[in-house]
């Protein structure tokens, strides 16, 4: 179901114009994405400069997008292979959703971001799928997909659950998330600081707060587990300015450095899909299903 922001009727999902059939609402458009947040199309003043145009090209050659997204397909694959339907919150330009398209190609994809500039780059990417602008926190569906992502999303969000609560009542009954979220205190850095983090997990605080929201956790565990004693040294040595800053430095690695981790990555997936549950890491994933009876 739809939830109209301006008369707060529920419906149908309406045609791609979103035109309440109660009020006809329709939220305003831009290069085709509609916005349900058009105030925060261009963040909130406190986001990161991510610049989507070099994560669009880095994304596809980068180890850590790479295993992230192999991880992420696995664990929706493995817990929730009879989803029709996969709605990812903060799908940036839509690494994710691609490779979901590529694995699950029955799946219906939506997407959303709070960003309109990186649904733009979305766009290029998955032409098939809606997309829209909007803020996690008010999102426009009830009980609507099988499945919803946010992967390193609600760090960045001071009222995360705000947004965990909204995740449950866009899921259908019997359906469920996948989160993935930064880990670890002691991991806390200028890169979480100047990159719009609130925070860093601890696992226990994120499965009550999931808890709360009304899910079951099914399965969580950390990953980036192996390659921990390198990102504490690299914690560790640097010593950057806020003034000397780059968003985007994480993300320009040597190929041949990139490949390597990716295949130390590609290890620890094997593992987590042989069973194991790493304690600690760099991050943490968590699956966790909404119960198939109760009030939206």
């Amino acid at each position: 179901m739809w939830i109209c922001p301006a008369c707060e009727g529920s419906f149908a999902t309406p045609p791609d114009e979103w035109a309440c059939p109660a009020c006809r609402h329709t939220p305003p458009s831009r290069n085709g994405i509609s916005l349900f947040a058009a105030d925060l199309a261009h963040g909130d003043g406190t986001d990161c400069e991510y610049g989507f145009e070099e994560m669009y090209a880095r994304e596809p050659h980068h180890f850590w997008f790479r295993a992230r997204n192999r991880l992420v397909l696995w664990a929706l694959k493995r817990y929730f292979p009879e989803a029709g339907s996969l709605f990812e919150i903060g799908c940036g330009t839509g690494f994710v959703l691609l490779g979901a398209a590529r694995e699950m190609p029955s799946l219906t994809l939506t997407g959303s971001d709070i960003q309109a500039e990186a649904l733009a780059f979305a766009r290029r990417r998955l032409p098939g799928a809606r997309l829209l602008q909007a803020d996690a926190r008010h999102l426009p569906f009830l009980a609507h997909f099988d499945v919803v992502g946010a992967f390193d999303v609600v760090e960045h969000v001071t009222e995360d659950e705000a947004i965990l609560a909204q995740m449950f009542r866009a899921t259908r009954p019997g359906g469920g998330v996948l989160l993935t979220v930064p880990q670890h205190a002691y991991l806390w850095s200028l890169q979480d600081a100047l990159g719009g983090h609130k925070r860093r997990y601890s696992r226990a605080d994120l499965v009550e707060k999931l808890r709360r929201a009304g899910f079951d956790v099914v399965r969580a565990t950390s990953f980036v587990s192996l390659l921990l004693p390198l990102l504490l040294f690299a914690r560790w040595t640097d010593r950057r300015k806020a003034e000397d800053f780059d968003a985007l430095k994480e993300l320009r690695v040597h190929p041949l450095v990139s490949r390597v981790l990716e295949v130390v990555l590609t290890v620890e997936r094997w593992l987590i899909a042989a069973g194991a549950s790493f304690p600690a890491g760099g991050s943490l994933l968590v699956v966790a299903r909404r119960p198939a009876t109760g009030e939206a």
